[in-house]
């Protein structure tokens, strides 16, 4: 066997054994090492969500005031997303 291939063999199973190694017997926890910590609170986040679908309805209306048809409220979107999860429920079913 060539020694290029045993040499570079052993540092391809070295960088990849080792490091399965350290996660599994590692008492720390992914978020300790990367020290993540969430750059906006939960509730900022739930506001910036709501804002972002408030924002998203009032485009969709101006474009539906244009062309002359009637404005969606949330209701009627929530409504409409129901639907399309039932639809695709049942095509998910009847292919199964």
């Amino acid at each position: 066997m060539n020694v290029f291939t045993v040499v570079f063999g052993g540092l391809l199973l070295f960088f990849v054994v080792v490091p399965i190694l350290l996660g599994l017997f590692s008492k720390r926890s992914p978020r300790d090492y990367l020290d993540w910590k969430p750059t906006i609170s939960p509730e900022a986040e739930i506001e910036n969500d709501v804002d972002d679908v408030e924002q998203m309805l009032e485009a969709q209306n101006a474009i539906r005031r244009r062309r002359g048809r009637p404005e969606l409220t949330e209701e009627d979107f929530q409504a409409k997303v129901r639907a399309d999860h039932e639809e695709l429920r049942r095509w998910r079913e009847s292919s199964s």
